[in-house]
């Protein structure tokens, strides 16, 4: 009976901490955007615009490469962005919510079960699993927002040929093409008719979508909308120039096919034959597990199959 009022007070506590833990986090983030804007709209604070467009100035990069300390400074910022990025209706509170009580009850279970042993990864890995999920949906929603760049900047640039404007060709490709790509476009085009300036319209689709492809682009509008020139030529031949960029990632991916599956047979190899010995003699196998040598062998052997499984993966990873 101790041992679930233990547990029972442990849950609790720790639903009740993140709980707090989120609604401060967000309540803060939201006091000072309201903030930041009332003071700006007072003429408190200056706006940061300069006569040089930020697009111009800001080097193009892949996207969301953000350092260690960047991340460490503001997670929940970071955090906020992954969620956005890939499209989901929550926020970092609610998040962070789930992820605690799964650690919970992780705990919980190796605490009921009475396997000591397994307390750390039972609580750790129900915890990591949305954050995974995250990484999972917002990787298959940017490769998919990629894969539909080059039709959406074609159709731009026919509409501009046909003498739309270019947040006339933003609606055009929201109506007549599938999400992602028509959900980011119609984004952009709601925020430069509610007043947003094109420029900071592009900027934010920057940073929802971090794509190098996309940089191109949006540098691109920005250039021409300060010099002069024929968009909708530099629009065909940047689509030209990311179906090529397609077709050779394709060969790359056909000529590291078996190296990728070497790599994946070789890295679930270990997991596999440790739950073949559990099932075959158990005894043999826990001594790994109550021994002190063989947990710091249990530690060796888990430093040296991540060490693999990274050496792996940069042989495998080409970059074009």
């Amino acid at each position: 009976m101790t041992i679930w009022i233990v547990a029972g007070a442990i849950f609790l506590g720790v639903t009740a901490f993140v709980v707090a833990a989120g609604l401060i986090l967000r309540d803060k983030q939201a006091h000072q955007a309201i903030a930041g804007r009332l003071d700006m709209f007072a003429g408190l604070k200056a706006s940061t615009d300069t006569e040089m467009p930020t697009l111009l100035r800001e080097p193009i990069s892949e996207g969301a490469k953000e350092s260690l300390f960047t991340r460490m400074r503001s997670p929940t910022a970071w955090l906020e962005n992954l969620i956005l990025q890939a499209d989901l209706r929550f926020g970092a509170g609610p998040f962070l919510l789930v992820s605690g009580v799964l650690a919970v009850l992780g705990v919980l279970a190796a605490i009921i079960f009475r396997m000591p042993v397994f307390l750390v990864p039972l609580g750790t890995v129900p915890g990591v699993c949305p954050l995974m999920f995250l990484f999972a949906r917002r990787r298959g929603r940017l490769k998919k927002f990629a894969a539909q760049l080059p039709d959406a900047l074609e159709l731009i640039a026919r509409a501009l040929r046909a003498g739309h404007s270019l947040p006339s060709g933003f609606q055009l490709v929201s109506h007549e093409m599938p999400a992602p790509i028509a959900t980011e476009f119609q984004r952009s085009y709601d925020e430069q008719n509610f007043g947003v300036p094109l420029e900071d319209a592009l900027k934010n689709l920057g940073d929802r979508v971090p794509n190098m492809d996309l940089q191109f682009f949006i540098t691109a509008v920005a250039i021409q909308r300060q010099t002069g020139g024929d968009l909708a030529e530099i629009l065909d031949k940047l689509g030209y120039v990311i179906r090529e960029r397609f077709k050779l990632f394709g060969q790359v991916a056909a000529l590291t096919a078996e190296g990728r599956l070497s790599g994946w047979i070789l890295n679930a190899l270990p997991f596999l034959l440790l739950v073949a010995l559990l099932k075959l003699n158990p005894n043999y196998v826990m001594l790994l597990f109550t021994d002190p040598l063989g947990r710091k062998m249990l530690i060796v052997a888990g430093i040296m199959q991540v060490m693999g499984a990274i050496a792996i993966r940069k042989i495998v990873n080409i970059r074009v």
